[in-house]
Order: C-alpha cells, then sequence, then structure tokens
C-alpha cells in the first residue's frame, strides 16, 4: 500500500512538471512571438 501512495505522489509530481514545462514554452512562445511582431 506505501508503495502504491509513493507512486501515485511521484506520478503526481511529474505531472506538475509536465505542466509547468508546458505553461513556460507557452509564455515563451508568446513573448518571442511579440517581440518579432514590435520589430517589423
Amino acid at each position: 500500500m506505501k508503495d502504491m501512495d509513493l507512486v501515485a505522489l511521484e506520478m503526481f509530481f511529474v505531472g506538475l512538471l509536465a505542466l509547468a514545462s508546458l505553461a513556460i514554452v507557452f509564455v515563451s512562445a508568446v513573448v518571442i512571438k511579440n517581440l518579432y511582431r514590435g520589430q517589423r
């Protein structure tokens, strides 16, 4: 039972890390796009 809880916790944090990474990539893409649009 303890092992299953550990796996669930690990999956939760991995999912959280993935969500954070996606958010960072999304924000970076928006910022870069706005920078290029601002140069023209």
